[in-house]
């Protein structure tokens, strides 16, 4: 069936003007793009500018003229590395203050107020204490054997080499003893400054947090 002439012409111009339509609404979607480049020249494009890939372009809205958005300049391959490299370090950055904010409430819920850590402070001296004295007893036992054996080893005064050698082992045996038992008194006393220092420094961090803590306690406590 053969369609009339004015039908097929009036068919024609309609596609045509839909055609025309549809590509000037494409045109229209697409921003104009605007820089300056490294001579002082002002440039426009209707896509992103070759000449301005170092340098800051904007994309413009070719009915409102609104900027559309703002196209950071291309870094350079250090630049990319710096850049890099910068993130990284911020990122640890971030994860390190989230693990210190992580450490600070587990301290926080272990020690909730000053007394619960002086506590804790006061059992972690009592053992090294107990340590200490037990040594100390050990010391004076020794001190005591030791007096015993000089008192053996009075009959060899003039000529201690005569002395049997069991009673040369035991006089070399009870300085040891008493050496070693003297070691671990030192050694507990360092302790006692480490578990002191550490208490100290925990305090030193809980402060902060326990005032901080009870500003909103406090708050809560003012609407009642």
């Amino acid at each position: 069936m053969r369609l009339p002439l004015v039908f097929s012409a009036t068919l024609f111009l309609t596609s045509g003007c839909a055609l025309l339509m549809l590509a000037s609404g494409g045109a229209l979607a697409q921003g104009v793009f605007t820089c300056v480049d490294s001579k002082g020249r002002k440039i426009t494009s209707d896509r992103p500018i070759a000449e301005c890939m170092d340098r800051t372009q904007q994309e413009i809205s070719p009915t409102s003229g609104a900027v559309r958005r703002v196209i950071q300049p291309q870094l350079t391959a250090a630049e990319r590395t710096a850049a890099e490299e910068k993130e990284k370090a911020a990122a640890e950055a971030r994860a390190q203050a989230a693990e210190e904010k992580k450490r600070e409430r587990a301290l926080l819920q272990r020690y909730p107020n000053k007394p619960a850590h002086d506590r804790e402070r006061a059992v972690a001296l009592v053992q090294v204490e107990e340590a200490m004295k037990t040594a100390a007893r050990r010391v004076q036992e020794l001190t005591e054997q030791r007096k015993a054996i000089n008192a053996d080893m009075e009959f060899y005064s003039k000529d201690p080499g005569r002395a049997p050698p069991s009673l040369r082992r035991r006089v070399d045996e009870n300085e040891m003893s008493i050496a070693s038992q003297k070691r671990v008194i030192a050694d507990q006393e360092s302790e006692k400054k480490r578990v002191n220092a550490r208490f100290d420094e925990e305090l030193a961090r809980l402060r902060p947090l326990w005032a901080a803590s009870s500003v909103p306690a406090a708050a809560a406590a003012a609407k009642y």
